[in-house]
């Protein structure tokens, strides 16, 4: 990938920034609506809390969705505050996803911290989880056309519950052979996934914002476009990420033998005829890593990635969207996949 400026980078932080900081205050209020036991839950998977209550500044997400929401409105023409009910509804959401993943994956630690199955018990993450899911879509009900707002928000759940399910069946098949898990299968399981939400996102925001049907309906691609392009990018981290930058072992999927990009790929090559026999084994990772390399598994995760990232910017140059927000929104675009040196 080509290492972003950088000025543009950092101008892509600053939007990241900005767009926190106006959704922030809404999305406190609406966890504040829920049970105590329940709002503990949610404020510690955003990172606001320990367990117990007391406040904490931990590492929360990026941020992306609500950023996307909040310039889906501005890329409208409307104040970015036209978003924000979106907003806060993709983040939610994705808190609720992330809630429920990390239960179905078994993985105990989230941003380096106990996931929230974890620190409070399977039961209370589950029905946290619900929560957030009910305040997303209450919050979305409230909002000036809620009811087609709503819809929106279906249509992507729906989707990445979908990718979700293909996802977790995709652990059972085998490696090789006809039952074998497909570049392209995979690739609809991370747009389901994965893109779904951040598509949702910039089109609530687009929707909420005023625009028409084709401009909510060109930022829904593009979104899932860059959902795409970014679970690619994530594949390739999490095999040859640095631990210290990704928060996971230096070849944490290998060992888990998550069917990502680089390794359906690679299996496709002659010179990976020894790759199934190496997967899932510690003791072997190293030269599985170097053998997915070798049969060109990371160049082609990477050159797919630069095929959805370009697909997302078409849409942003061709759709009518203000300038300013559309720059913003390429900016951002850049630096979700701008994660491999």
């Amino acid at each position: 990938m080509t290492a972003l400026s950088s000025p543009v980078r950092e101008s892509a932080r600053h939007v990241l920034a900005r767009c926190r900081e106006l959704v922030q205050p809404d999305l406190r209020t609406a966890v504040g609506r829920l049970h105590p036991w329940v709002a503990e839950m949610a404020a510690y998977s955003f990172g606001w809390c320990e367990v117990g209550g007391a406040p904490a500044a931990a590492p929360g997400g990026k941020g992306v969705r609500q950023a996307l929401a909040v310039l889906g409105a501005e890329a409208a023409g409307a104040d970015g505050r036209a978003g924000v009910p979106a907003a806060v509804a993709v983040e939610l959401v994705h808190a609720f996803s992330l809630l429920h993943d990390d239960i179905m994956d078994g993985d105990t630690t989230r941003r380096r911290r106990p996931a929230v199955w974890h620190a409070y018990g399977t039961g209370p993450a589950v029905l946290a989880g619900d929560a957030l899911f009910a305040l997303a879509v209450d919050t979305l009900a409230a909002a000036p056309e809620g009811p087609g707002a709503v819809r929106l928000l279906s249509a992507a759940l729906a989707d990445l519950v979908r990718g979700q399910a293909d996802d977790l069946l995709f652990a059972a098949r085998p490696w090789t052979g006809p039952e074998r898990v497909t570049a392209r299968e995979y690739e609809a399981m991370a747009e389901g996934k994965t893109g779904a939400l951040l598509g949702c996102a910039a089109a609530l925001g687009a929707a909420l914002g005023g625009a028409p049907r084709d401009t909510v309906a060109a930022l829904d691609r593009a979104g899932r476009h860059l959902g795409v392009a970014f679970q690619l990018v994530d594949d390739v981290l999490g095999i040859w990420g640095d631990p210290a930058v990704t928060g996971k072992p230096v070849g944490g999927d290998l060992r888990e033998r998550k069917k990502t990009y680089p390794v359906l790929a690679a299996l496709g090559s002659p010179a990976a005829r020894r790759l199934p026999a190496l997967l899932g084994s510690a003791e072997h990772a190293e030269e599985a890593t170097a053998l997915i390399e070798a049969a060109g598994g990371r160049t082609a995760a990477l050159c797919e990635a630069r095929v959805h990232t370009a697909a997302a910017r078409e849409l942003l140059t061709t759709a009518p969207l203000a300038a300013g927000a559309a720059a913003e929104l390429t900016g951002l675009l850049d630096l979700l996949v701008d994660r491999v040196r």
